[in-house]
Parts: C-alpha cells; sequence; structure tokens
C-alpha cells in the first residue's frame, strides 16, 4: 500500500512539473494532479495494452515511434476524463507524454525498477 501511494505521488508531481514545461497543458491543483495519477495507472493498466495491440502493425512499420502517439492518446483521455486538467492540442499531449516517460525513467534509474 506505501509502495502504490509513493507511486501515485510521484506520478502526481511529475505531472505538475510536465504541466509547468508543456504550454496548453495545465493541472488546476494538486488534488487534480493526484486523481490524474490515479487515472493515469488505470488508463495504463487497462485501456493502453489494448490500444498497443491493436496499433501493433503500424507501431512495427514506425519502429515503435507510433508508441508515442499512443502514449498521448492515453494523456489526453486522462484529460478528458479528470477535472481539472487540460490539454489543448495533440502536441502538447505528444510533447507531455515524451517528458512524463523521460522522467519515469530517471525515477526509475534512481530508485530501480519497480521500486
Amino acid at each position: 500500500m506505501v509502495l502504490f501511494l509513493a507511486h501515485v505521488l510521484v506520478t502526481a508531481a511529475l505531472l505538475l512539473l510536465v504541466a509547468n514545461l508543456v504550454k496548453r497543458f495545465d493541472i488546476a491543483d494538486t488534488t487534480s494532479a493526484i486523481l490524474a495519477a490515479v487515472v493515469l495507472g488505470l488508463v495504463n493498466a487497462f485501456v493502453r495494452p489494448v490500444a498497443i495491440v491493436l496499433t501493433l502493425p503500424l507501431t512495427i512499420v514506425t519502429l515503435g515511434l507510433f508508441l508515442l502517439v499512443v502514449n498521448a492518446l492515453m494523456l489526453k483521455l486522462v484529460a478528458a476524463i479528470v477535472p481539472g486538467v487540460e490539454i489543448d492540442g495533440f502536441l502538447p499531449a505528444v510533447w507531455s507524454s515524451l517528458l512524463l516517460s523521460i522522467f519515469n525513467l530517471g525515477v526509475e534509474m534512481v530508485f530501480g525498477p519497480g521500486w
């Protein structure tokens, strides 16, 4: 339970950081960020695998770059579900998902995989 809460809080902090770095990606407050982190975890657990399987041929043709689009769509889905989270346009969603992935990679490098 503590590890789950740590993941949610770190993801919420990273979402707030990304929202400060990317224009047209706004998070209203900390509560919205925490709720967005929980919803993002659920979306990544249930919706993203289905999207990856459905877009597998396109992902193979683009040598994996289409996964950026899938990640951006997952972030847009979170923004559509969570009040207080807004992404105005597809390009900010792509940049946000890319930065979020890089920051998550950095967290995993510091604390180890699955920390």
